[in-house]
């Protein structure tokens, strides 16, 4: 097994255990069994269990910021802007939903440190997914009588939400689920009285 294999194969070997057993009931020793790695290999990119967890979560907080930044690089019109980072976060989210449920079934068990890190790093993202709401607003294309935090947190709520109901093996696919509920959201958010 390559090096560079490791750190994915206890990663994976982690989240399928923590969804099928819970986190506080899964031992290192089972992760490692599972990935078929050693406790040393696995400590070499891992500090702890709770490492383990913030890990899963931060390589999806990563990609998401990632791709928020490529998005807004490119440019173009406010609201197409903010529909294709809708888009690509119910996309990032469906493909890693099991470890998105098992971290927001396990976040409580974080220790505070990791859970306050993973707070400003959520919360750095949502700041550059307001700053776009908060553009068309200024452009006079979306509303203003709700608080933008309230809009956001509307968002984000069907994101979180994906797990409790969203089958892969459903008759939706991915992409059409994201561009339904980007539509929802940018019906939500557009002024009434917004020209055409």
């Amino acid at each position: 097994m390559k090096d560079s294999h490791v750190a994915d194969d206890v990663a994976r070997a982690a989240v399928e255990l923590f969804a099928r057993q819970g986190y506080a009931n899964t031992s290192v020793q089972q992760i490692v069994d599972a990935a078929g790695v050693t406790k040393g290999a696995m400590y070499h990119y891992f500090e702890s269990k709770d490492d383990l967890l913030f890990g899963i979560y931060e390589r999806l907080l990563t990609l998401q910021k990632t791709h928020l930044d490529e998005i807004i690089a490119r440019g173009g019109a406010t609201e197409d802007v903010l529909r294709a980072v809708c888009v690509d976060v119910l996309e990032t989210s469906i493909d890693h939903m099991e470890e998105g449920a098992v971290f927001f079934r396990s976040l409580n068990m974080l220790s505070a440190p990791r859970a306050q890190e993973v707070t400003r790093r959520r919360r750095a993202y949502h700041d550059e997914f307001a700053e776009l709401i908060s553009r068309g607003q200024t452009e006079g294309r979306f509303r203003t009588d709700i608080p933008l935090a309230m809009l956001v947190a509307h968002f984000f709520s069907d994101v979180h939400y994906l797990s409790h109901w969203y089958s892969p093996e459903g008759p939706e696919d991915k992409t059409l689920v994201a561009e339904q509920l980007t539509d929802l959201f940018l019906t939500s958010l557009r002024r009434v009285d917004a020209a055409p």
